[in-house]
């Protein structure tokens, strides 16, 4: 999906849910990374993260888009737009709006960082997130030779 695209749907989704027009910049951001999209207060743009269209889909997108545009419609009228405030909560309810997005994480990182070493005489197994010297540790049960069984990635 391209800019134009991302644009032209947004103001699908503004007059369909809003009954108001979206007439701002619209664009993917590459380098958001916790976050599905972000209002800019300065420019009045909307930002989204091309992760939310890729690992959720279509659905996640518009969920998205209507949260911002939430935060959009509000400060343009000078209402409570912060997620705080009781107008942006309403809204959200009015619109059928997620108040936060899914997590944006292709994949567990946490399995994907972690090492596994073994004991070889009891085969005690630790797991550790951090890279250890095996020469340097034993093991704390019957003080046996540790060794790497599998490496972080």
């Amino acid at each position: 999906m391209t800019d134009e695209v991302l644009k032209e749907l947004i103001e699908m989704v503004s007059l369909d849910a809003f009954g108001k027009p979206f007439i701002h910049m619209a664009r993917f951001n590459k380098r958001l990374r916790t976050t599905g999209g972000r209002y800019m207060l300065s420019n009045h743009s909307i930002e989204i993260n091309p992760l939310v269209l890729e690992v959720h889909g279509t659905e996640e997108l518009v969920g998205v888009i209507k949260h911002e545009l939430c935060h959009y419609h509000l400060h343009i009228e000078g209402r409570g737009y912060r997620h705080r405030d009781a107008d942006f909560k309403s809204l959200l309810k009015h619109t059928s709006s997620p108040r936060f997005c899914r997590p944006l994480s292709k994949g567990n990182k946490k399995l994907n960082s972690m090492y596994v070493y073994e004991c070889l005489s009891c085969k005690l197994l630790y797991n550790r997130r951090r890279r250890m010297d095996v020469r340097k540790y034993s093991c704390g049960k019957c003080a046996g030779q540790i060794v790497a069984i599998q490496a972080g990635k």
